[in-house]
């Protein structure tokens, strides 16, 4: 397994029309997201780079969206995504569409995606499946420099393993394929083979637990330490004539 940072320059999409078919892809993204997109709730919904702007998110009930991008796209902030301009803690959702595919440093990228959001925070993953028929055209090496076969693809299973170290309960897990000169295509092998599904969509939600113990959590049963009162109470019984002697 090749290890996730890279020295290597990469250079991400501006729109989803530079990489072939890519109208089908948004198209079929969206499509797969939008059963989610009410679930989301809170003030802030960041979309992190220009693939993940071009989303349409509409219906998430999230009042506040907006992107942030090297270019600073109309509406957005200009910032590098592995050092987020925002401060910890202020974002209720995080959506990267295939960020992690250009970036030389995906890890980076997740802890800085972790650190704004907040407590319960949702974040949003998606990128191409090394396992697919898409990724096999990796293997060919006249396609190295054309898109989307530039980018790195992760596998499900790999990115999974990344959430997990950074504490994230998995909400949602599916791959799915689509059939590029077919619009809407692509059901089948979906529902049959999803695995060999050309793009991997993973829904996740950050959880918290407790520095300290909750008392009142402790087991009825379990035995307590006695305190200093005692002694206290073994002062108070003494009598008055057995302290004049």
């Amino acid at each position: 397994m090749k290890p996730a940072k890279t020295r290597q320059i990469l250079k991400a999409p501006d729109h989803w029309e530079e990489i072939p078919w890519g109208d089908f892809y948004r198209e079929a993204l969206h499509q797969h997201l939008q059963p989610y997109l009410s679930k989301f709730y809170g003030f802030h919904l960041l979309k992190i780079g220009a693939l993940s702007a071009a989303i349409d998110t509409e219906e998430c009930p999230v009042s506040h969206q907006f992107t942030v991008s090297p270019d600073g796209l109309p509406g957005g902030v200009a910032g590098n995504e592995m050092r987020l301009p925002f401060l910890s803690k202020s974002i209720d959702v995080c959506f990267l569409a295939h960020s992690l595919s250009w970036s030389q440093d995906p890890h980076q990228v997740l802890r800085e995606a972790d650190r704004v959001l907040i407590d319960d925070g949702w974040i949003i993953l998606t990128g191409f499946n090394p396992y697919s028929l898409l990724g096999a055209g990796k293997l060919l090496p006249w396609l190295h420099r054309r898109l989307p076969w530039s980018g790195r693809m992760f596998s499900q299973g790999r990115m999974i393993d990344w959430l997990s170290i950074l504490n994230y309960e998995i909400i949602c897990r599916k791959s799915f394929q689509v059939v590029p000169w077919r619009r809407n295509g692509g059901k089948i092998m979906t529902a049959h083979l999803p695995v060999l599904g050309c793009m991997n969509l993973l829904i996740a939600r950050k959880r918290t637990y407790p520095l300290t113990p909750n008392r009142s959590a402790l087991p009825a049963g379990r035995p307590r330490l006695r305190t200093a009162v005692n002694v206290t109470r073994q002062c108070s019984e003494v009598k008055p004539q057995d302290a004049d002697k």
